[in-house]
């Protein structure tokens, strides 16, 4: 069993990318991570391994989040690691980080993929936030991945921006509301960022070129950069942040 003053964690989509990079970083500071997957065992296996190696602990947690019954079936895994790890099921961060993509201008979207990106990237943010809050302690952190893409016209991936505009919405109000309980609730706006998620665009010399030039520092985002701000945000430090929407796109969008 860790020690029982340990901070802990859930980190949904922490497998790969992003999700990976903030569990690892959280782990630097002894944190007790949960790390939720969706299908890629392995490679959630490998992230736990990594926040360990971090100095932090950590565990595997699996739900698909497209799914009506995901945050119950998550949190079952989550307060049983918890518990088995901490003796408690007290949880002090949660970033809801995973998400899908969605491509299709509007005249291409479809009610099947609109049900779909909203079900991942709206519905399950919102649900596994309330289930979450019975565990959460006073003082808490709460960090959605948004992105840049809710505030800038991105015409042939509309529904996905448009999920990440709920998402921003649902943070305002929950920070309102979690105030008194001293917890904050903060979104993080990522621009492009070098993770799978693009698929083998990046690996193409113009594209990557191109991608790079969007940026005032000429380079293209890491996962480290936007890990590091979340770092921040779940911190001591940031206790009189909340409600707020950091865009973290090295300047792209100036």
């Amino acid at each position: 069993m860790t020690a029982t003053g340990a901070r802990t964690a859930l980190v949904t989509g922490a497998s790969r990318g992003i999700g990976r990079a903030v569990a690892e970083r959280l782990g630097r500071r002894g944190t007790v991570v949960a790390v939720h997957y969706g299908h890629d065992e392995a490679a959630a296996k490998e992230a736990v391994e990594a926040v360990r190696a971090e100095g932090g602990e950590a565990f595997p947690v699996r739900a698909e989040l497209g799914e009506v019954s995901a945050a119950d079936v998550l949190f079952g895994q989550v307060e049983e690691g918890l518990r088995e790890l901490t003796g408690s099921t007290g949880l002090d961060v949660l970033v809801n980080n995973a998400g899908i993509g969605c491509r299709g201008d509007i005249a291409g979207i479809t009610p099947e993929a609109l049900d779909r990106v909203y079900a991942v990237n709206v519905r399950a943010p919102v649900l596994v936030a309330q289930r979450a809050l019975p565990l959460l302690r006073d003082g808490g952190r709460i960090v959605n991945v948004s992105s840049a893409a809710s505030q800038v016209a991105h015409p042939q991936i509309l529904g996905y921006a448009m999920s990440k505009g709920a998402i921003d919405a649902f943070a305002r109000s929950l920070a309102k509301q979690l105030g008194e309980r001293g917890i904050t609730v903060n979104n993080v706006a990522p621009g492009l960022i070098d993770t799978d998620f693009h698929g083998d665009r990046l690996k193409d010399a113009k594209e990557a070129a191109a991608a790079a030039s969007q940026s005032v520092f000429g380079r293209i985002g890491q996962v480290a950069d936007v890990a590091d701000v979340i770092a921040f945000l779940t911190s001591e430090e940031a206790r009189w942040v909340t409600g707020e929407r950091l865009e973290i796109a090295g300047g792209a969008y100036l």
